[in-house]
């Protein structure tokens, strides 16, 4: 009798266990999911076309992998890690892109993104993002969100190089919050939006008159 009392104890303890973990594994911390890029790039600057189109391919935005995906990444000096509890709604690379095409169909400019097949005088561009990040100068501090793009215009044909050129952005969250955070990526993807488009429009032009 007593053996069979330790028996069910024990078989109670294991299940107690093993139902305390289920529980763990079915309860994950709560994940905020947000987006970004819905600011316009070119909002009240009246931007108009005044020259011949320049017809250009994008090609995919290319990002470092640390910032590849749906979590937010974030840096303080040499560490990095990511924010807890909080998701981009897609990848922050198709985001990013996304926004960037709206930025070139907003921007009322000289260059026409090319959904087919390059024209003889069509140009290819590459977008290289360098830095999608949130930086904070000191743990707990209020972080700036930084992001760095390498552009190139090639012409196709002969592969040479039209322009190539750096840009850097760089907004301040205001507050150590993930709202604000989110919001700051926010503007930080126009304005990298606004400069990608006009640069592409200025250097496209310039190749057509050359």
């Amino acid at each position: 009798m007593i053996r069979s009392t330790l028996m069910i104890a024990a078989a109670s303890v294991a299940l107690s266990g093993a139902l305390a973990g289920c529980a763990l594994l079915s309860s994950p911390d709560p994940v905020q999911l947000y987006r970004f890029g819905g600011a316009s790039a070119f909002a009240g600057t009246g931007a108009t076309s005044a020259c011949p189109d320049v017809h250009v391919s994008m090609r995919r935005v290319d990002f470092p992998e640390a910032a590849r995906g749906d979590r937010l990444l974030a840096v303080t000096g040499a560490e990095a890690a990511y924010i807890k509890g909080a998701r981009w709604v897609s990848p922050a690379e198709t985001l990013f892109e996304e926004a960037l095409r709206n930025a070139f169909l907003d921007g009322g400019t000289c260059t026409v993104l090319s959904s087919g097949p390059l024209t003889r005088d069509g140009l290819l561009l590459s977008v290289d993002v360098r830095r999608f990040e949130a930086a904070y100068a000191a743990p707990g501090a209020v972080p700036d969100v930084n992001i760095v793009v390498l552009l190139r215009l090639v012409r196709p044909g002969d592969r040479s190089i039209v322009a190539e050129d750096r840009i850097s952005v760089s907004e301040s969250a205001g507050e150590n919050r993930q709202s604000a955070i989110v919001a700051a990526f926010d503007r930080a993807t126009a304005e990298a939006s606004r400069q990608i488009v006009l640069w592409t429009d200025q250097e496209g032009f310039q190749a057509m008159r050359d």
